[in-house]
């Protein structure tokens, strides 16, 4: 049969405090987080839907963002991701740029769409007196054997 004295020693030893961190819990919550953003990252850059047509031309680099239009397949026109009606497309631009002519502004057009149709997009932006209207196409996809 154990002593007292043993006794005591074996009460303290259970007694102390845990002086260690259990970081088993955090590293569980952080790589959930970790492939969450892995799978939310390439949904936040998702605009509207739109079968761009192929070029061949170098790529702009800009450092102001531009203002994208974009005309999908059915003919309705969105300025940036918001759906806007024909005759609100000039006053909205206004209001966004500050009428400040000398702001980049893309169209992009779906592959199907009529060709006048998305001319007709840039004649109400060039008449509101933007002069930098540019359309933009979609890089051919090369073999890997050169331009």
């Amino acid at each position: 049969m154990p002593n007292a004295a043993t006794m005591r020693q074996r009460r303290q030893s259970h007694q102390r405090a845990i002086t260690e961190i259990n970081v088993a819990p955090f590293v569980d919550v952080m790589l959930v987080l970790v492939i969450i953003f892995m799978i939310a990252a390439p949904l936040l850059t998702v605009g509207v839907p739109v079968d761009l047509p192929e070029a061949s031309v170098e790529a702009i680099n800009e450092e102001q963002e531009p203002l994208v239009i974009t005309v999908n397949r059915d003919g309705e026109l969105y300025l940036q991701e918001a759906l806007v009606e024909p005759g609100a497309l000039v006053p909205r631009l206004n209001a966004i740029t500050d009428a400040n002519p000398d702001l980049r502004i893309f169209v992009r057009g779906d592959r199907e769409i009529n060709y006048g149709r998305v001319m007709e997009v840039m004649g109400l932006v060039n008449e509101a007196g933007f002069t930098k209207v540019a359309l933009i196409a979609e890089l051919p996809v090369t073999d890997g054997d050169g331009p």
